[in-house]
């Protein structure tokens, strides 16, 4: 990078705020994610608010690269711990209670599977993937606690802005939801995370910009850029049989991802920018399964552009809201 790119973050080459360079400013050395099934259910699976669930999520309600839920915490924090080490020999840990929704059940439950993973050698921080209708008082309270004496994030499934996109792909929650999620943790000083999707049924480029505009709005310190993939055995299979979902082409993607950062706050930190689903699963779009090829594109884009993320923050208008 050039001293004339007007952001911060240069030691991992990037022109948008990264996870790694987060982590790495926070602490000071390499920190990863161990990626955990805690055992719980979905509020959208469960009969809570609805049954079936999304009808892009896996069997392993989103934590398919997760530990197995067959093992006990500790059993599966090891497992994962080990297999990150195969690929950084340093570095300490992040708890990500990934799978499924992980605020869905009482406060004495959570606690208990928290903590038995806080004590854990070398925890340093812990990041909680839940939905926005899974925040009771109780539970922000216990949250608002930890995050007195942990490095914490809180990651919100929001996927679309659009509330026709949500009934759609069987959400069970609005958009107001989701800003009174919001509101809830940060009258905490909680830092939150939004998880979106790219290309979901019947989405426009512009409704996905839209969207984006939408989380920044909501003024959370950090987002997930997901790309829709297809798995095997989800109920959006016969959405997409019925002709209601086409894959983004790689170079579409790109180019959206691009469009994307550029309206972002150069603040906000990129915890992911692609989605990728098991190659035994997917079904589609094929081309995600070389995320390196797919966030060199981007990195290529973003130089071919002369560009960077927050580049036209604070100017962009993208139609109509939401």
């Amino acid at each position: 990078m050039t001293k004339m790119n007007p952001f911060p973050y240069t030691n991992d080459n990037k022109r948008y705020h990264t996870w790694n360079y987060c982590l790495r400013d926070h602490f000071g050395y390499k920190v990863f994610k161990v990626a955990l099934d805690g055992g719980f259910d979905c509020p959208n699976r469960d009969g809570t608010v609805a049954h079936g669930g999304c009808t892009f999520c896996s069997v392993a309600g989103s934590g398919d690269f997760a530990g197995d839920r067959v093992d006990d915490l500790q059993t599966q924090f090891h497992a994962i711990k080990d297999r990150m080490h195969t690929k950084w020999k340093d570095g300490k840990y992040m708890a990500y209670f990934q799978a499924f929704t992980n605020t869905h059940a009482p406060v004495a439950e959570l606690r208990e599977k928290y903590e038995s993973v806080l004590n854990e050698p070398g925890v340093v921080g812990l990041s909680i993937a839940t939905r926005p209708d899974c925040l009771p008082d109780d539970v922000v309270d216990y949250l608002a606690e930890l995050n007195e004496r942990i490095y914490l994030w809180v990651e919100l499934g929001l996927q679309s802005a659009h509330n026709e996109t949500g009934v759609l792909i069987n959400r069970a929650h609005d958009y107001d939801c989701y800003v009174e999620g919001v509101e809830k943790l940060h009258a905490r000083g909680i830092r939150v995370c939004t998880h979106i999707i790219n290309g979901l049924p019947r989405e426009t480029p512009e409704m996905m910009m839209q969207t984006v505009q939408k989380v920044v709005e909501s003024g959370v310190a950090g987002i997930k850029i997901h790309l829709l993939h297809l798995l095997k055995g989800t109920p959006m299979v016969q959405q997409y049989k019925n002709g209601e979902l086409k894959f983004l082409t790689k170079d579409d993607y790109v180019s959206l991802v691009c469009d994307q950062l550029e309206i972002l706050p150069p603040e906000m930190v990129i915890h992911r920018i692609t989605g990728d689903g098991a190659i035994e699963d997917l079904i589609g779009p094929i081309w995600s399964l070389n995320k390196w090829e797919v966030l060199n594109s981007i990195d290529a884009e973003l130089v071919r552009r002369d560009s960077w993320q927050g580049k036209f923050y604070n100017t962009a208008k993208v139609g109509n809201e939401a």
